[in-house]
């Protein structure tokens, strides 16, 4: 017998179904899977008896099934049953933190499987369905998984001159392998005047953001070069929008700059994923409804900060922010040597 337990798999309960239906008994069907005549004992009687749906007696498919929902089913009570482990997933909810942020932290820290992701979210969802609202914890605070409808039709594009399509740029910046590759958007509130400029790092997942007074093109076009003008050109080659009005200007960060731009389809929000995703992160501690004049600018730059110093399975639970330092680091390395050759 194998001296590690693990659980049944469909294979072994078909072997088990056959066998005993060929009349083996339990000491033979034991030494058969390797394992001890209690443990098939406690499987047959587990999974072999009468329910409101099946008839006393075992079968391979009913017991993987039945095991298959206790498994579902005891994922939603772990944190029930453990209330300190319950409280540090709430706490961390509550800090912004993902399920499978969270999951992550924990594996790192013990070195093993604590919880998994799915197991919270079973957790959150069936305290919501009991009037608890645990969803409201989540980054997106989202009454149910899974995509929430469509937005509305967009403008059209003949008012951005110079537009370069998604489909002309360099196919590396799909990979987030190299750096200096951003993306653009404005988050705007329920009042019309209200808007923060947000521009997302694509490989260290960094933001930066900056409240705008205006949606005119001229101003956006003014904080982006105020932006990205204090960057080392390798850290700022391209910059991705979608097919808003107030990016028109986007041929003064080519001329100015030497930034190459790019612009989304029409109604393809996802082609520029990593921004959205942001803007998401950003809403649950400034709600559309938000008045940014009862925002200060340093309260708005510390939940800049905190984002960017959240960790991110993405970039194997580091955050934004010690993910760009590097690629600083890295690029400063690389000048360091090249100029020490060239001086040879």
């Amino acid at each position: 017998m194998s001296k590690t337990y693990t659980q049944f798999s469909f294979e072994d309960r078909v072997k088990l179904d056959l066998m005993r239906k060929e009349g083996k008994s339990m000491r033979a069907i034991a030494a058969a899977l390797g394992r001890s005549p209690s443990t098939i004992s406690r499987e047959l009687a587990r999974n072999g008896r009468a329910t409101n749906q099946y008839p006393a007696g075992y079968g391979a498919q009913r017991a993987e099934a039945r095991a298959h929902r206790r498994r579902r089913w005891d994922a939603r009570f772990k944190l029930s049953r453990d209330p300190q482990l319950r409280a540090h997933v709430g706490e961390r909810l509550e800090a912004g933190f993902s399920p499978e942020i969270i999951a992550g932290e924990l594996r790192l820290q013990c070195g093993t499987c604590v919880i998994s992701h799915e197991a919270i979210y079973r957790f959150i969802y069936h305290r919501s369905g009991q009037k608890d609202y645990w969803h409201r914890l989540l980054p997106r605070a989202k009454s149910r998984r899974g995509r929430i409808g469509r937005r509305g039709l967009r403008k059209p594009l003949d008012y951005i001159p110079q537009r370069v399509s998604i489909h002309e740029r360099p196919a590396e910046v799909d990979t987030r392998s190299s750096p200096g590759h951003w993306e653009g958007d404005l988050m705007c509130f329920s009042r019309y005047d209200q808007a923060i400029l947000i521009t997302h790092e694509r490989a260290s997942r960094l933001l930066l953001a900056a409240r705008q007074r205006s949606k005119a093109a001229t101003p956006i076009a003014d904080q982006l070069l105020l932006q990205f003008k204090g960057l080392p050109h390798e850290l700022r080659r391209t910059l991705t929008f979608d097919n808003g009005g107030e990016f028109a200007q986007h041929h003064r960060l080519t001329s100015e700059l030497g930034m190459a731009t790019y612009f989304c389809d029409p109604h393809s929000p996802w082609q520029k994923g990593g921004i959205e995703n942001a803007i998401g992160r950003m809403r649950r501690r400034l709600p559309r409804k938000t008045d940014l004049e009862s925002i200060s600018t340093h309260t708005l730059n510390l939940l800049i900060a905190a984002y960017n110093h959240t960790p991110r399975k993405c970039l194997g639970y580091r955050t934004p922010a010690q993910a760009f330092c590097e690629q600083l680091k890295l690029l400063h390395f690389n000048r360091e040597c090249t100029s020490h050759l060239a001086r040879e």
